[in-house]
Formats: structure tokens, sequence, C-alpha cells
């Protein structure tokens, strides 16, 4: 059975589909393919709180081809979601009934506090060791979601105004920081060990550039080296030298520093990489949606 999912983010929409096989009790999730389109709505929605026609035309047309791709995969069924950048546009609400209206794509514009439980329903906790705790980091154009585990429950989350687009922009102020740090030092108080978990395209790529074994924790003092030699590059040479694509290459030094500020606030010395995000969250949503109704 297959599934798609639609994550509507900061810098990039992503159309995920997923096959799904169920073998007795055991279920594996399998991705079938990922299509990724730069829209860069952040751009607009933080700096002047509203999306210009000209992104709205490109976001109508790419949730069309989004729509025609889903059909033509015979899913089972979808979920369009949207983050940051939609949730501070004004005109928000009047693309989404654009989208509907043009594409027949119903969009969710979700909090952040939605957006780190999705993010949850990848049931990370199922296979973490309950005598660890664990954050996990997520991090995007408009907002960084954080989550605290410990014996495999959820302790605290929250969704913090930092992110990748914003950072660029110079929309992040030294209160956000404090907030951030504050809230990552208060909830991890006096908890070890202590392991972090990372997710979004940026950490993912960082972590492919580290060059190890899949499933081998990635740590702090290696992902701040790599930050470092990075940085040290133009946002051409990143694209040239690295291989990077136009829109990963201005934004995945930004992505680092807040890994590294988290990380660091909270005395973590490696950090998982399991390469899962929004996307592969709705698409258990969907699956387990699927299974109650067929239940009945």
């Amino acid at each position: 059975m297959k599934f798609a999912a639609i994550d509507i983010g900061s810098n990039a929409a992503r159309l995920l589909l997923s096959n799904v096989y169920e073998e007795g009790d055991k279920v594996t999730f399998k991705k079938s393919s990922l299509i990724r389109i730069p829209l860069r709505l952040g751009f607009d929605a933080f700096a002047e709180h509203k999306i210009s026609e000209k992104k709205i035309d490109r976001f109508v047309k790419t949730m069309k081809a989004f729509k025609m791709l889903i059909d033509v995969h015979d899913v089972i069924s979808y979920k369009a979601v949207a983050t940051a950048a939609m949730r501070e546009a004004s005109n928000g609400p009047e693309i989404v009934k654009r989208v509907a209206d043009e594409a027949g794509v119903n969009i969710e514009i979700i909090t952040g506090e939605r957006e780190a439980g999705i993010i949850y329903s990848n049931h990370i906790a199922e296979d973490l060791d309950p005598d660890k705790s664990y954050l996990y980091i997520d991090v995007g154009g408009g907002s960084t979601e954080v989550t605290l585990f410990a014996d495999k429950n959820v302790v605290a989350s929250s969704s913090f105004n930092i992110g990748t687009i914003r950072l660029i922009n110079n929309q992040v102020t030294d209160a956000d920081w404090k907030f951030l740090k504050n809230f990552v030092q208060s909830i991890t108080e006096g908890r070890t060990p202590l392991v972090g978990i990372g997710s979004g395209g940026n950490i993912n790529k960082l972590y492919k550039m580290w060059g190890k074994k899949v499933g081998k924790p990635f740590p702090t003092k290696k992902l701040e080296k790599l930050r470092n030699t990075i940085e040290e590059l133009s946002v051409v040479e990143r694209i040239t030298e690295l291989g990077m694509n136009d829109d990963r290459a201005d934004v995945i030094v930004h992505a680092a520093n807040i890994f590294l500020f988290i990380l660091k606030a909270a005395n973590i010395e490696k950090i998982l990489v399991p390469q899962i995000g929004l996307s592969d969250g709705i698409i258990h949503i969907l699956y387990e949606e699927f299974k109650a109704k067929t239940a009945k």
C-alpha cells in the first residue's frame, strides 16, 4: 500500500511517496520517492508577512504537479501540511483556498506544537534506550522544534521562531537565543546520559558529508569541525566544490549553528541522524488512520 505526504516548509516544498509493507505484526515503511521544490516562501513571509503573487503562482503550479503525481501513483490517501512561512503569511488562508480550488489539494497550516507532534508520530521513542534521555531537534527555515524523550515518553516539547531563513534575514534576536537556551537547559538539567537526535534536510546533508556508516552517532565536535570547513567556503564554492543545491548552500551553516547551539547548551556530545522528519510522520499518521478505518 502507498501513501503520500506534502510538507510545505519555509525553504522548500516536499512530496514524499512511501510504501508500507505488512508482514504479520511487522510493519515496514519504505520511501518510494521524494520530490523537493525550493519555493523559499519564508523569504517573503518573514520579511513582508505576505507571500508575493509570483511565489504564489509557483506554489500553485507545484501543488498541481504534486497532485498529478499522487494521482498517478494511486495512493490510498495523502495529507498536505504547511509550517512556519504559511503561519506567518497574512495571505496564507487565501493561498490555501486558491490551492484547493485550482490544484485540488487541501492544505492544513499547522502550529509549531502540531509540527512537533507529527514528527513524534514516527514512533521514535520505540527504538530508544530506556536508560538514556534523548533531545530531538528539528531545524527548518522558519522554526526549530525541540522535544525531550525520557523513559520512551515525551517529557517536554516546544517550538521556537529560530530558523535558517530567519537567520539569513537577521530576524533572530539575542532574546530568542536566550529563550531557547533557557528552555534547553531547564529540561535537560541532571539528565545523563543524554543523546541528541537531529532531523531536517540540512542535518541529513551534513551527516552524509561526514561520510561515516549510516546509524553511527555524529559527534558534536565533528559537526563543529565540518561546519567550520563549510563556513570558509563561499556559497558559490559550496555549490561547485561540494555539489550543494543553491538553496541548501546559503542555509546549511546557519542550520549547523542552530544544532551546535542546542547541543552545547545541553552538553550533548553526539547526535543520531535517523533521516526522518515531518513527511515521514505524516505517512505514519495516514497509515494509522487507514488501519483504524479498515478495522471498523
